[in-house]
């Protein structure tokens, strides 16, 4: 169980501020709603139904990036799916925002401007730091309580993510309960049979960190994705070099050659790697090679083959718990996707626990058609998710449970 308080423990008819994360892809100056506002959507609605008064906070983008902007439009969206009005403050704290929060009546849902339009949100620093600054201070103490929903944001020291637990009483929202239960549940939780984690993505360090911090948890690895390419280039194949004006490869591979090569040679008893790979044919279509056929890197890979999907599903069939960290392969394109639908369905139709994660991977389900409900979890959170995983400490989670252990003493 979580050590940390939860919207069961919150007192009736608070004044509740709340911490969501909102961010959201943004295509010509408007954000595209996703799973993020349907699941923020059920601790949002949970409390207006309560009877709390209900602020909310959220971040978009950074500053100096094309999807930096206001929340505006993000209001739009949380009320469609909450199924009540949601009002919005082009302010944090000053004045416009604070006669706002004074405005609201029982039931009621504001959401401020972007918090990281405010100076004291984004520099990382201590939660004791945060909750110093200006911002912290002047919404506190209009304040009863502070809801924390944003565990996809929980790796960050940013004020609105740990000044307030210092200086109100804090609760976990559904989200961030639901998240951290089944993004610890490979370290907490003892499985009956084999646990097996589909590894993949673009990113080869956090693979390698996710593999090194579950040695003794999980079974059997299966590689795809960028990090699969290291992982046969280090078995002697000639893939994962770049090609053209791709720049995926070399640059990772030099940093991480060493401790690829060594995590391969301990444990790879335990990692599975693909068989074949996809890639673009002459005439545009996917076409596949058995690696064990490739003689010289000529070209980008962008998906596992079909014998690879075929290889992996025994293994996720007979596992008792499967975890899922990135994509196999490219599968925004739909020619590069059955890499990682076909793993997708194999979990799908077992009879295990899931946990899906890795940001963008989890989008695979909505894009293909497949159901949440067929998986125990799917994560909307991405560098959370991954500090879970391997035991790295989330700030958000610790000042949570710091405010619950300060509430019982």
């Amino acid at each position: 169980m979580p050590a940390f308080n939860t919207l069961d423990d919150l007192s009736a008819d608070s004044r509740v501020l709340a911490r969501l994360d909102l961010n959201s892809p943004i295509e010509d100056g408007t954000p595209q709603d996703n799973r993020r506002f349907e699941r923020h959507a059920e601790t949002v609605r949970e409390l207006a139904e309560a009877g709390h008064r209900v602020v909310l906070l959220a971040h978009q983008g950074r500053p100096g990036r094309d999807d930096f902007t206001s929340l505006g439009g993000h209001a739009e969206i949380l009320a469609d799916r909450v199924g009540r009005d949601v009002g919005f403050v082009a302010d944090t704290y000053g004045d416009e925002a604070l006669e706002a929060i004074d405005a609201l009546d029982a039931g009621e849902i504001l959401l401020l401007e972007n918090t990281r339009m405010c100076d004291d949100e984004l520099p990382e620093a201590s939660p004791e730091e945060k909750a110093e600054t200006e911002f912290v201070r002047t919404l506190a103490p209009l304040f009863d309580a502070y809801v924390n929903d944003a565990y996809s944001a929980a790796h960050r020291k940013h004020a609105s993510l740990v000044g307030f637990p210092l200086v109100l009483p804090a609760y976990a929202g559904r989200v961030m309960e639901t998240e951290y239960e089944a993004n610890t549940a490979i370290a907490t939780r003892e499985f009956d049979g084999p646990v097996t984690m589909v590894v993949g993505g673009t990113k080869a360090t956090d693979v390698i960190g996710v593999m090194d911090a579950l040695d003794d948890r999980v079974d059997r690895f299966l590689l795809g994705g960028v990090a699969g390419e290291l992982f046969l280039r280090a078995a002697g194949h000639p893939v994962g070099r770049d090609v053209g004006e791709r720049d995926l490869f070399d640059e990772q591979w030099e940093r991480n050659r060493e401790l690829i090569e060594s995590v391969l040679d301990e444990r790879g008893d335990a990692i599975r790697l693909a068989s074949d790979l996809a890639y673009e044919g002459p005439d545009g279509e996917r076409a596949e090679v058995p690696v064990d056929d490739i003689g010289e890197k000529e070209t980008g890979y962008l998906d596992v083959g079909a014998t690879t999907v075929a290889d992996y599903e025994p293994a996720i069939r007979e596992s008792d718990a499967v975890f899922v960290k990135g994509a196999l392969g490219v599968f925004e394109d739909e020619r590069f996707a059955d890499g990682t639908v076909g793993v997708l369905d194999a979990i799908a139709e077992t009879d295990c626990f899931s946990v899906v994660g890795g940001g963008d991977t989890s989008r695979a389900i909505e894009m293909y058609g497949l159901s949440e409900a067929d998986f125990s979890h799917v994560s909307i959170a991405g560098g959370a998710y991954i500090r879970a995983l391997t035991g790295e400490p989330l700030p958000a989670v610790e000042t949570l449970e710091a405010a619950a252990e300060r509430r019982r003493d």
